[in-house]
């Protein structure tokens, strides 16, 4: 199924492209013969990783710094990239979250989590929308949600309604976009460790007993999710339209995934914050 060309054609556009799974992501999708854009708010990692992935695949990969919490951006960002050819694939990858007893959350904070993870989806997902309608290109968008939007999940309770509502917007536009050629699909990862988000939900003293938890017994794999991925975009999947799928082990299914969360201290919370505050 994943031979060399499955992509080739292709020209992808990954928020938040520079680390983590959208890296993982994006370097699958250059194997398979994709043209990859990445975008950030942080242009130096955006071309580190570039040049990474290109040194390692020999696909052509363009940066573009775009806040995407700013709609104006988001549109400016999408007339470049269409100057050179319309995009045939979009991945809301962009996210942000940290755990925090949600009585303590304040406006600015969880405004912090909804712009990146909604607002900022949702305006990449209309600005290309709009010009595929327009342009009669086909297209699909693919965001990448949580379990978080089949348990609920408690201290991280605005990334879970942004994730809910992408999920919501994934299956209302599979049947608006749908006829008019543009297909949207998502994926529920479970955990898949990287630098930024494990350090915002794994804080030192939190229990680590992700494995034992998982009916797998160990936490998911980078290049397992860039398959899915790869293989939810292509043509191969033409069929699939307004769903979620789960990569997770099975874990949703016996945890939520913050129950040892309710065991926390009052000073186990004020030590969290503090450390928040600081950086």
């Amino acid at each position: 199924m994943f031979e060399t060309g499955l992509l080739s054609g292709k020209r992808i556009l990954v928020t938040g492209g520079g680390s983590g799974l959208g890296a993982a992501m994006g370097r699958r999708f250059l194997e398979l013969g994709a043209e990859l854009v990445i975008c950030g708010r942080k242009v130096d990692r955006l071309e580190a990783a570039a040049s990474v992935m290109q040194q390692q695949t020999g696909g052509k990969v363009t940066t573009i710094g775009c806040d995407i919490r700013d709609g104006a951006a988001v549109d400016a960002m999408m007339d470049q990239i269409w100057r050179e050819a319309p995009l045939d694939i979009l991945v809301n990858n962009a996210a942000a979250t940290f755990i925090a007893q949600s009585e303590h959350l304040s406006f600015r904070a969880a405004d912090a989590i909804l712009a990146p993870t909604l607002h900022g989806a949702m305006y990449c997902t209309l600005a290309a929308g709009k010009r595929w309608i327009e342009g009669k290109h086909r297209g699909v968008v693919l965001s990448i949600l949580s379990t978080s939007t089949i348990t609920g999940r408690a201290f991280t309770v605005p990334s879970a309604m942004a994730k809910s509502a992408m999920l919501a917007m994934t299956k209302s536009l599979a049947v608006e976009w749908g006829p008019r050629g543009v297909r949207t699909v998502a994926i529920a990862p479970g955990p898949f460790p990287t630098a930024g988000a494990t350090g915002q939900l794994r804080p030192e003293g939190r229990d680590e007993g992700w494995t034992s938890r998982n009916p797998m017994g160990r936490t998911g794999e980078h290049r397992e999710l860039a398959d899915l991925a790869s293989f939810l975009v292509s043509d191969r999947a033409g069929y699939i339209n307004g769903e979620m799928v789960v990569i997770d082990g099975g874990a949703h299914l016996r945890s939520s995934g913050a129950e040892d969360l309710l065991r926390w201290t009052d000073a186990q919370w004020a030590e969290q914050r503090a450390a928040r505050t600081k950086g």
